[in-house]
């Protein structure tokens, strides 16, 4: 015989539908909650290693700049220390140049020239002076260019004032300083002959006199007198020979 249940039984397993689906939505909502906190707690995570890595990156840099600044400090150390040794190198040089200097103007000057005045600005030399004439004035300045030591010598004035009869004319002249090559020895002997090897006959034979001057006065006293008169013949024959 069947069995006929005939109680409300729709009813029921509506309710356990119910049940089932509020079960399933907290569940769903909780695992929500957890994926949420999960999500927070590593972005907290992440916020907190990277905030890390800039305080590390931030520590580094601050050394860094440190260092900027300490290599900075030895750089204008450095060339504060290479400006001196350049000033002290210069020094140095100029020291052994002005000994050069005043021996060359000593060597170069002519008989019947001198000096009153002597002003240097870097590598220019500006010399005032009395001369006889034009031509010592001349002289002079061949003789400056054919130092080593000294460069080309530019002729400012020469006037003849008429105050000294044996030094009338005042003269100006401006030097460029300069330093001998490779191979030249300033020596003052070798500049004499190749002046005196460039200069015509006639003005050797004109400035013979100073040197048979120049070479009595070295002399013995006894002699000198006797040289004096006999100096310039041999001297103008031998600078005529010199110059065949």
């Amino acid at each position: 015989m069947a069995r006929i249940n005939l109680l409300p039984w729709r009813a029921e397993r509506r309710e356990q539908r119910k049940r089932e689906f509020f079960m399933q939505l907290g569940i769903a909502a909780a695992a929500a909650v957890a994926v949420v906190i999960l999500c927070v707690l590593f972005m907290d995570a992440r916020i907190a290693s990277q905030n890390s890595d800039n305080d590390y990156l931030t520590g580094e840099i601050k050394q860094l700049d440190a260092k900027i600044a300490e290599i900075k400090d030895l750089q204008k150390t450095k060339s504060q220390l290479l400006a001196r040794k350049q000033i002290i190198e210069q020094l140095q040089e100029n020291r052994a140049q002005m000994v050069h200097l005043f021996d060359e103007l000593v060597k170069t000057i002519p008989d019947g020239a001198r000096l009153t005045a002597l002003k240097q600005n870097g590598d220019i030399l500006t010399l005032d002076g009395v001369a006889q004439s034009n031509a010592t004035v001349a002289e002079y300045m061949r003789n400056i260019e054919a130092s080593p030591w000294l460069g080309a010598a530019d002729l400012v004035k020469t006037e003849n004032k008429h105050g000294d009869s044996r030094t009338p004319y005042e003269f100006e002249l401006v030097v460029h300083l300069g330093k001998p090559k490779d191979g030249e020895n300033g020596a003052p002997g070798s500049a004499s002959s190749s002046t005196v090897a460039a200069a015509p006959a006639s003005a050797a034979s004109v400035t013979a006199s100073p040197a048979a001057a120049g070479s009595a006065a070295k002399a013995p006293a006894s002699a000198a007198s006797s040289a004096q008169k006999t100096a310039s013949v041999p001297a103008a024959s031998a600078s005529k020979g010199g110059a065949q």
